[in-house]
């Protein structure tokens, strides 16, 4: 759907369509997935920015922009951007977004939206403030059958939820000749492997159980030992434990350095009349367990929820996937920005604090041999 706005015309008082105007700040791999899901919803990739003059062509280049920048000041100056992408490295998150917020733009910034509690706190006051969007990509949340089990845990199908499990595996970062500027704390964070991927579980078990992390007890572990990662590095993987609100159990699994799992991020609530189960890498189906038998749900948008429907883009048998989750998280963020309504399940800069206040109890509690620390609220 071609995102646009009715604005009428002062000289004839007619409503004319207005296409969004997109600055996209960071131009790797994220970059160019924020600007592919832009121009699917119907959006202009007006400017993106590079760190130097003379590397401004090629950011342009690199995400099919109208023009690059040397720095952001002057795109925010002269772009006439209405949205933002900030998909800089962790530590620039913060400069770039009170820039943009400044400046009138609504903003996605990618997570963590910042490295600290404190910091994320005043980005979500300030989107607050200045009455703009702000939205986080916790993209998983857009999957046809996340939303389905979302769906049915609210509809009471699980019973009584007793614990839920799972985790997050990569393997992209298991040897130490693999390097990324995620591994350097002064560019990725105190945290890497939890901040980056652990906050995605933890989002999602958020987001589909509508229940909250209340405390919890963690240990992390740095395996490798790379050129970037300086005297303290960052963590490779994290084990944790949690009770929630309501008083579940659960456990959560995080690792960049599992070989053979590329992205596995993998869900499974315990209920006394259902089990569910969703797997990140065969996202086209839900497991769905019982004391009578078991079975499997596929993606069809004619036995799903009406929410889980809204977001099955194609019909039964042709797979949807990770770019589709994308899409359909920014052009929901850009019917927010043209005032249509707030879409449903819009992950904002509430939620991105809230990521990055488990993230900061995780550090705590692991710098604490395991302590169990309560999550501010």
């Amino acid at each position: 759907m071609t995102v646009t706005h009715l604005t009428q015309a002062a000289e004839s008082g007619r409503a004319e369509p207005r296409t969004l105007r997109i600055a996209v700040v960071g131009t790797g791999f994220m970059g160019r997935v924020h600007a592919e899901a832009a121009r699917r919803a119907g959006a202009e990739v007006v400017a993106a920015v590079a760190g130097t003059a003379d590397r401004a062509a090629d950011a342009a280049r690199a995400v099919g922009a109208g023009r690059g920048y040397a720095d952001l000041d002057a795109l925010l100056a002269e772009a006439g951007a209405d949205v933002v992408h900030v998909c800089t490295p962790n530590v620039r998150h913060a400069e770039a977004v009170h820039a943009a917020l400044a400046a009138g733009a609504h903003v996605i910034c990618e997570k963590p939206l910042a490295t600290g509690t404190a910091e994320a706190t005043g980005l979500a006051e300030a989107a607050r403030a200045a009455g703009r969007v702000g939205a986080v990509p916790f993209v998983y949340r857009f999957h046809p059958m996340v939303r389905e089990l979302r769906t049915r845990l609210a509809t009471g199908r699980a019973g009584v939820v007793s614990t839920v499990s799972g985790g997050y595996w990569q393997d992209w970062l298991s040897r130490p000749t693999d390097d990324d500027w995620r591994v350097d704390p002064a560019v990725g964070g105190p945290s890497r492997a939890f901040a980056d991927i652990g906050s995605h579980w933890c989002d999602l078990f958020e987001f589909v159980t509508g229940d909250r992390i209340h405390r919890l007890s963690a240990q992390t572990v740095a395996v490798q030992r790379r050129p970037r990662s300086r005297a303290t590095p960052t963590e490779d993987a994290a084990v944790v434990q949690f009770t929630t609100g309501s008083g579940v159990l659960g456990t959560v699994v995080v690792s960049q350095v599992a070989a053979g799992r590329k992205n596995r991020l993998y869900l499974e609530v315990s209920g006394t009349e259902a089990s569910f189960a969703f797997d990140q890498e065969d996202p086209e189906r839900l497991w769905v367990g019982g004391r009578g038998g078991n079975q499997v749900l596929s993606r069809d948008p004619q036995t799903l929820s009406p929410s889980a429907a809204r977001y099955a883009r194609l019909p039964a048998g042709h797979a949807q996937g990770y770019q589709d989750c994308f899409d359909a998280f920014v052009a929901d963020t850009y019917r927010a920005v043209l005032g249509e309504d707030l879409p449903d399940g819009l992950p904002t800069f509430a939620d991105g604090l809230r990521a990055v206040r488990i993230t900061d109890a995780v550090l705590t509690s692991a710098a604490s041999a395991g302590a169990w620390i309560e999550v501010d609220r």
